[in-house]
């Protein structure tokens, strides 16, 4: 059995791809503002906001437990529009090795798919795959969705 994994997920919403996209770029702290009861605190820890290299520490809440996770912007790509995350510290690391996430806008007629791809490495067999954190991703973009249409 293979500890190392790749998941992805993708719903379809209905505000702008860029929209989508620049909020996780350049504006992941507005998440707070969005959906405080998910994602009650964004800090920026080093660089500035939308560069590769900065450091993100979010803090959110799954079936009413507390996590932190530290990620460094590795990538962005403006022309694909996706931003990839790297856990650097953090509750995930218990329980993987390493932990990325990919998050593309990907703009569907009048509509935008977003796609949400974890590649990770489980520390041993034990662990599950990390569906919860694409299902709370995916709740969390539908929450950002429905924050941009009304805006």
């Amino acid at each position: 059995m293979s500890l190392v994994g790749k998941l992805s997920a993708e719903v379809l919403v209905v505000a702008p791809h860029d929209e989508h996209h620049g909020v996780w770029v350049g504006r992941p702290h507005h998440i707070s503002n969005v959906s405080p009861s998910k994602v009650p605190k964004v800090d920026l820890h080093a660089g500035e906001w939308g560069t590769v290299g900065s450091v993100v520490v979010w803090h959110y809440v799954i079936d009413g437990k507390d996590y932190v996770a530290k990620e460094v912007v590795e990538a962005i790509n403006e022309e694909n529009k996706t931003i990839t995350y790297r856990v650097i510290e953090g509750d995930v690391l218990q329980e993987y090795k390493f932990f990325k996430v990919i998050i593309q806008s990907i703009p569907k007629g009048e509509a935008t798919w977003i796609r949400w791809t974890a590649e990770y490495e489980k520390l041993n067999k034990n662990i599950p795959h990390p569906i919860k954190l694409l299902e709370f991703a995916i709740h969390l973009s539908e929450e950002l969705d429905d924050h941009l249409v009304q805006a």
